[in-house]
């Protein structure tokens, strides 16, 4: 008799998931997804947007370099004339790169550039010109080094 009594208790002593438990949890995960979701989301498109702030960096090191082996006319650099001096970046065909001799400022066309939309950049990169002043300014306030 006490046998059987054990068993019993034995059994009632058994613990398992209930309902309440399991959607407890799921609630959990469902609120972790959506805090988590948008702020990858954001990670993912700002690495995007120094991806391409990076470009127009080395497109404008290799514009310099294009520009003291006379590649360039009349002080611009197309993208034709920058191709053998950027190398792993995809040029369009109204990519360019300028040199303005009177006030010192080289200036990138680069049609990557326009897409960026990031609040911090709107202000210099409402066009899809740019100074290479206003480029080191954002290269900086994105975190990546910017070319000399």
């Amino acid at each position: 008799m006490f046998k059987k009594w054990k068993n019993k208790k034995l059994l009632k002593n058994e613990k398992g998931l209930t309902l309440v438990e399991l959607l407890a949890v799921i609630v959990i995960l469902a609120i972790i997804a959506a805090i988590a979701v948008p702020a990858i989301g954001n990670i993912v498109n700002k690495s995007k947007d120094r991806a391409i702030l990076a470009e127009a960096s080395n497109i404008l090191a290799g514009a310099k370099i294009a520009y003291i082996d006379g590649a360039c006319v009349d002080n611009s650099c197309s993208n034709s004339e920058l191709a053998p001096f950027v190398d792993g970046i995809a040029l369009e065909s109204g990519d360019l790169v300028v040199y303005d001799e009177t006030n010192k400022i080289w200036k990138i066309t680069y049609s990557r550039l326009a897409k960026i939309k990031l609040d911090e950049y709107k202000t210099n990169l409402s066009g899809s010109t740019i100074s290479e002043t206003d480029l080191n300014k954002n290269l900086t306030k994105a975190g990546v080094t910017a070319t000399p």
